[in-house]
């Protein structure tokens, strides 16, 4: 597991769901059984083997039986390589399933694990609200299954200052996958938006914590000390995103630069340097 023990947080267990094919032919057969019983107590009621109010109980079961196998169906879901999905029953976690394929599980497992709220829309009419929202706000529902991939989050060129207070640009990408889908789904309320502001807080502070260049001696900056800032960089991703259940796998900087209103000044201040060395 990715995370250290924390108060409240949750802990995937991984289970195994029902071979899907083979709850398929039961459900056909639970869903045909009811109508061949369905038949077969009609006919018999007509030709008075039965008597009516055993012909009404058993319609009324004939029709629950048909209702449970439809029901059943619901239960179905597939599961390609490297995504997985929380079993939530009710509001509690039963487990993950991870292995890949045609799976069938209990039919009231929640399909989503909440929702969340995703935009303001102008104001509606109140007849067209759908339930469950309110007015002027678009929800974002979370699906309870979780891709197991790798992905790729590039931010956006950040201004900051560096450790000598001079504003520089800076951007990096970040490889991450979820590895623990039961923190990714109820530690944090988004574990994709979470990531994405985690990533940035992280660039920032480790960029007030280097000097852009010429630092001290042996000291790390930004520009000469590459490897070294993206260690320290996924260092403080990993410490950042381990509460989510994510880890990980490379952090680098795609973009450093000044900031544009002093660029042309520390270029003169860079040349006149460069002119002094030896």
């Amino acid at each position: 597991m990715a995370a250290a023990n924390t108060k409240g947080a949750n802990f995937e267990h991984e289970v195994h769901a029902w071979n899907g094919w083979v709850m398929l032919v039961v459900n056909i057969a639970i869903v045909v059984g009811a109508i061949v019983f369905l038949v077969a107590t009609v006919g018999a009621g007509a030709r008075h083997e039965i008597v009516p109010p055993v012909v009404a109980y058993r319609i009324l079961g004939a029709v629950l039986w048909f209702a449970a196998g439809l029901v059943s169906f619901g239960g179905h879901f597939t599961l390609q390589p490297n995504e997985a999905r929380v079993l939530i029953l009710f509001g509690a976690y039963k487990g993950t399933v991870r292995r890949s394929g045609f799976h069938w599980a209990n039919p009231f497992y929640s399909r989503t694990r909440g929702k969340i709220p995703w935009s303001v829309a102008p104001p509606a009419d109140p007849k067209s609200n759908r339930i469950g929202q309110r007015p002027g706000i678009i929800y974002k529902p979370l699906p309870a299954k979780i891709s197991l991939r790798a992905h790729n989050f590039n931010s956006e060129k950040l201004k900051v200052n560096d450790k000598r207070g001079n504003p520089v640009e800076i951007a990096a990408v970040v490889v991450w996958r979820v590895d623990d889908t039961a923190q990714a789904a109820f530690d944090v309320e988004d574990y994709e938006s979470y990531v994405q502001v985690q990533s940035e807080s992280a660039i920032r502070s480790i960029a007030s914590a280097y000097s852009y260049d010429h630092g001290e001696e042996q000291e790390v900056t930004l520009r000469g000390g590459g490897d070294e800032v993206a260690h320290e960089l996924k260092s403080e991703l990993g410490k950042r995103l381990a509460k989510a259940g994510v880890v990980v796998d490379e952090a680098r900087l795609t973009h450093l630069a000044y900031a544009p209103e002093i660029a042309s000044a520390m270029l003169r201040r860079l040349k006149s340097w460069n002119c002094r060395s030896p």
